[in-house]
């Protein structure tokens, strides 16, 4: 089970392990209010304040934001045997967590807002494509 919520929720036991999907963690965020955090899960910076000054849609914050999660690591491109490709390690060890057990992707965001790369990573794992 995959779901999404706001790290401000208020944690419940049916949320399973939950995990901060942001670059930064935030001031004033207590630890307890989430089980792991993985920073490199977040958009970049610039992408995202891009995003919230209004300069790209929503559309092309998702287009990027998936490039992001798969552009190949520096480390990669040294490496003529192993690849990367991203995230993509990180993406299947999530994928198959939730097929087990509950895991609750976490962001800033209020929990209602339709808008926040936590949806999208959620349905990027959802799908058969990681």
């Amino acid at each position: 089970m995959l779901k999404t919520r706001s790290v401000w929720t208020t944690p419940e036991a049916s949320d399973g392990l939950r995990i901060l999907t942001t670059r930064f963690r935030g001031r004033g965020l207590p630890a307890d209010r989430y089980d792991v955090w993985m920073a490199n899960l977040g958009p970049s910076e610039a992408l995202l304040r891009a995003f919230q000054a209004g300069q790209i849609g929503w559309g092309d914050f998702r287009r990027r934001y998936r490039a992001e999660l798969f552009a190949a690591a520096a480390a990669d491109a040294d490496n003529r045997t192993i690849k990367n490709h991203g995230q993509k390690f990180t993406l299947r060890l999530l994928k198959h967590l939730a097929a087990r057990q509950p895991v609750t992707l976490l962001c800033h965001c209020d929990e209602d807002q339709p808008h926040c790369h936590r949806h999208v990573l959620r349905e990027i794992l959802v799908s058969s494509r990681v």
